[in-house]
Parts: structure tokens; sequence; C-alpha cells
């Protein structure tokens, strides 16, 4: 078996750095090529490559002092509550740094009886689904715009098809659902949100 052949799974520092090494490399594809691909944050990335690291080498040296697992795991979660919910992450940058952190734990124990190939499995699994998830994100998320109209007429039952044939006429946008947030008969102008998919070469000033 190719575990029994390159020690992969031993508890020496050359199988601690094999481990690293596919550690390493599932998560330069994570962070590199499926977050920021997708957030194109990246002021997070420093962030996320040191905590996987870091995270990593702590669970491989568990093995070799007097502490448990769930303690460990317990500091990090402890790290994260304290940490970074004081700062501007969100929820999907949680879920990244969840998702860092649990790669590098997966990727540090040294099970004799579990193949290789099986750790290679469960990386793929997380990094596909990841993967995945984004690309259903971007195929069916809206992006949203506060603007006040002027043409209370078209609100009306019925006039709905007119409605988004127009704003998308005024704002160049395809416009698809319509959400009204006020109504001033007095002045005649309503205030709506709108929503629409974003073409990716449109740039906000």
């Amino acid at each position: 078996m190719i575990e029994n052949f390159t020690g992969y799974n031993s508890l020496s520092v050359w199988g601690i750095m094999m481990r690293f090494g596919v550690n390493l490399f599932f998560l330069f594809i994570l962070i590199r090529f499926v977050y920021f691909k997708y957030s194109k944050k990246e002021k997070f990335l420093f962030t996320f490559f040191l905590i996987g690291i870091t995270v990593f080498f702590i669970c491989a040296m568990l093995r070799k002092v007097e502490i448990n697992i769930g303690i460990g795991l317990g500091l990090f979660a402890i790290f994260g509550i304290l940490r970074f919910r004081t700062r501007n992450f969100s929820t999907k940058d949680m879920a990244y740094i969840f998702a860092t952190i649990g790669l590098s734990v997966i990727n540090s124990l040294s099970m004799i009886d579990f193949p290789f190939y099986g750790f290679i499995m469960i990386n793929v699994v997380i990094v596909l689904s990841a993967f995945t998830l984004e690309e259903f994100l971007r195929k069916n998320s809206f992006s949203s715009h506060c603007i006040v109209y002027n043409d209370i007429n078209l609100l009306k039952p019925g006039s709905r098809n007119k409605l988004l044939k127009d704003l998308s006429n005024k704002t160049g946008l395809n416009i698809l659902k319509i959400r009204v947030i006020k109504i001033d008969y007095k002045r005649e102008i309503a205030d709506l949100e709108v929503y629409f998919k974003e073409d990716k070469n449109f740039v906000s000033a």
C-alpha cells in the first residue's frame, strides 16, 4: 500500500511534512482558486493561509504531548469566537475559515488503518463542495439597488411587465424583481428596491 511505502501516516518528521504538503496543496486550491476567485478579497488570503498552516502543525504535534485533540479544537473555537466576531467577516468568510481549519485538522491526522487515497478523497470533496456552492450562488443570486421611481401608475397590478421593461431601459440593467418600499402619492414617487443579475464586466464606482 502507498501509505506503508511512503510513511504518510507515520508520526515521523517525514510523515508530518508529507501531510503538510498535501494540506498546503488543497489549501491553495480552496483559498486561491475558489475563495479569491469569487470574493476578490485579497486582504484575507494571508489570514486564511496562516490559520491553515498553524492549525495543521498544532494538531500534528498534539500526538506528541499529553493533550486531548478535543481540547485543541476547543481552543480554536474560542479563538474564532473572541477574535473574528469583532472583525468585518461575512458569513461566507467564516465558513471558509471553518473549512480552512477543518482541512488542516483532517490532513494533520495520522491513522494507520486509513488509506492515503481516503485523505485525498475527503480533501477533494470539501474543495469541490465549496466550488459547487459558489457556482450555484453565482447563478442564482441577485444584486439589489434602491431607486426613486416617478411613474407610480406602472405599480398597479397587471403592469408588471411594463414596469420591468421601463426600469430596465432607464437603468440599463436587466431588472428581474421589484420590491416596493414606500409610495408617496402626494409627490407621485415611489421608493423601489430592484433586483438584477450583475454583469461580470460591470464595475461600480
